[in-house]
């Protein structure tokens, strides 16, 4: 019976060591009358026997040393996915009095003060897209407002110092300066800015067919710029290639090329109704376009307002399509007066998150919109953009649209927000 117990337990106490994975070493004890002390739960009188008793003179009790230790096995860090952000401004809308206050003293034009409240998340995203509104033609064509808008090359310069990466072209007032306007702007952004990425207006049928696609940690991004129309201007008849428009076949061209190149396709359509706070039948039947072609993301402009934003899935592939139907002006400062006006000064700025997943497919993983307000004093550089969430009542009161409108306040804009966009602001 006690040769049984020390072999059972001797035996434990091998399997224990075993699975701990530790190495260990036996010595022989030569001790004729070795004894084995263990802690169980039996009576006293088994106790004393078991503690005291002699063990047989014929097999030896070895010693057991242990030279290791358990180690837990680390826990595999989970590889991040990669990742894209984008952000978005709406319409650069430079109307004569922002020409004037950005004027400086020396005759030279500063349009940095735009975008100072907003240019360190601007910089900060991986994509910083932006509609400009205006053609950059310069000095030589005339700075000049509605109707017929042309911008200085400092305005050009302002967006590169925000941290704009991509500048769409394609407006109604794309053709303003004619075709001589679209080639000094065209112009402008190779002699000085070639990294950027320029859209929606072209010298050569052969620029206008190139698609822009860039690359991103690893997810390829098309993104695509279209006009509804130029106001009645005429394309050029030597560069019918000059503007891109919204034709179906050639839009629906674009994007099967778009689709078969990059991971994830935008288009950016200048489009809708000017200060219609909601989509038209137009917005309406591209977007349902856009969502069979398989667009993943759509980034509207034009209506000078804002307008919701909607997440719509194609009904055959269960694939999801955000539309931005307008973000509205980032900058403007219009000379009309009377109810409506102050909607002209509230715009958005979308925040996008692109992924790809274990399976390797891009998408649109999350997105926001961050609401913007539009600050005007007559004084030089007295032309700022706020985020709503950083504006106050004392700035609203100096603002001198209340001149042309005075229902704008800091209450009237934020009710704005929740009106069109709901909860998605921030």
């Amino acid at each position: 019976m006690k040769k049984l117990i020390y072999t059972i337990l001797l035996l434990g106490f091998t399997v224990f060591l075993s699975a701990c994975g530790q190495k260990t070493s036996v010595e022989p004890v030569l001790s004729q009358t070795p004894t084995l002390q263990v802690s169980v739960a039996v009576s006293p009188t088994e106790a004393i026997a078991l503690t005291s008793a002699p063990l047989p003179t014929e097999a030896p009790t070895p010693t057991v040393t242990s030279t290791a230790t358990c180690t837990p096995v680390p826990t595999a860090t989970p590889t991040p996915k990669p990742s894209v952000t984008l952000v978005m401004a709406g319409d650069i809308l430079l109307h004569t009095r922002i020409h004037e206050y950005s004027k400086q003293a020396d005759g030279s034009y500063n349009y940095d003060t735009i975008f100072a409240n907003l240019a360190e998340e601007i910089s900060a995203a991986d994509l910083a897209l932006v509609n400009q509104e205006v053609i950059i033609g310069g000095e030589e064509l005339g700075i000049s407002g509605y109707p017929s808008f042309n911008a200085p090359k400092e305005a050009g310069e302002a967006l590169v110092k925000a941290g704009f990466d991509v500048v769409l072209h394609a407006t109604n007032h794309a053709l303003d300066k004619k075709g001589k306007g679209v080639l000094n702007t065209l112009r402008f952004w190779e002699e000085h800015y070639p990294e950027l990425g320029v859209l929606g207006i072209h010298d050569s049928k052969e620029d206008q067919e190139e698609l822009y696609i860039t690359e991103i940690e690893g997810i390829r991004i098309a993104i695509l710029n279209y006009t509804y129309g130029t106001n009645g201007i005429a394309m050029p008849k030597d560069m019918p290639y000059a503007v891109d428009m919204l034709e179906k076949t050639a839009v629906k061209e674009d994007i099967r090329r778009a689709k078969e190149q990059a991971d994830i396709v935008i288009v950016c359509p200048h489009w809708g109704t000017e200060y219609r706070l909601t989509p038209d039948k137009s917005q309406k039947e591209w977007t349902e376009l856009f969502l069979e072609e398989g667009v993943d993301l759509v980034l509207g402009t034009h209506p000078h307002v804002i307008e919701p934003v909607e997440l719509l899935t194609n009904p055959e592939t269960g694939e999801q399509m955000p539309v931005f139907y307008s973000i509205g002006n980032f900058v403007n400062w219009t000379s009309g007066k009377g109810e409506g006006v102050a909607n002209r000064m509230v715009g958005g700025m979308p925040t996008i998150l692109l992924e790809r997943d274990e399976n390797g497919t891009a998408y649109v993983a999350d997105y926001s919109i961050t609401a913007i307000v539009c600050h005007v004093e007559k004084k030089t550089n007295g032309i700022t953009v706020y985020p709503l969430s950083e504006y106050t009542e004392e700035l609203a009161e100096r603002n001198a649209i209340k001149n042309q409108d005075p229902q704008f306040s800091l209450e009237y804009c934020t009710n704005l927000c929740n009106e069109i966009w709901g909860d998605l602001w921030k």
